[in-house]
């Protein structure tokens, strides 16, 4: 559905959303009631999930990180000293294919921001640490990511930003219980 989903300008360029909302009335008639609600959570949550993903890139775009790498630093940040974990761990906690944490992982080592370590439990195995560099630049994006995002739901207030976040919590984690099964 084109009206409800990316409109593409260019290459390069980032997307833009044009929703309409006549779209979702339509959707009535052709499934019924019963899920009515279901059709409205699945479809917002994929358009929040792109346009998150597009607002996010654009955001770090100043900072030359794309969002794998700065879900990856702010994994390892948030993760508590000593900012270490395996590389399958991280793509599990940012939702990403081994392969694909693999190329994140290389990309952050490049960039100095993260090394890799000897395991001190298992010697056959390596984890990925934050650099000194790393944890800077993991909490200044993540500065710059909350003032920028504070500032785009500035309309919510606390109560509705509280409810808001229960309610995302809530279906990612039965998404993920139901993706690691």
């Amino acid at each position: 559905m084109a009206a409800m989903g990316e409109d593409r300008q260019g290459a390069g360029e980032a997307p833009r959303f044009a929703i309409d909302y006549r779209a979702l009335e339509s959707i009535d008639p052709l499934l019924g009631k019963r899920h009515r609600h279901t059709v409205d959570v699945l479809i917002w949550t994929m358009l929040a999930g792109r346009q998150m993903e597009a607002w996010l890139s654009e955001t770090l775009a100043a900072r030359q990180l794309d969002t794998s790498s700065y879900f990856a630093l702010s994994a390892l940040w948030l993760a508590g000293p000593p900012h270490r974990m395996t590389t399958g761990e991280l793509a599990r906690r940012i939702v990403q294919t081994s392969g694909g944490a693999t190329k994140t992982t290389q990309r952050l080592v490049g960039m100095g921001l993260v090394r890799r370590v000897a395991d001190p439990d298992d010697g056959r195995r390596s984890l990925l640490e934050l650099t000194h560099e790393g944890l800077s630049v993991a909490r200044e994006t993540l500065d710059v990511a909350l003032e920028a995002f504070d500032a785009e739901i500035g309309a919510l207030d606390e109560a509705e930003r509280e409810g808001l976040a229960a309610a995302v919590q809530r279906l990612v984690v039965q998404l993920s219980e139901r993706l690691s099964r």
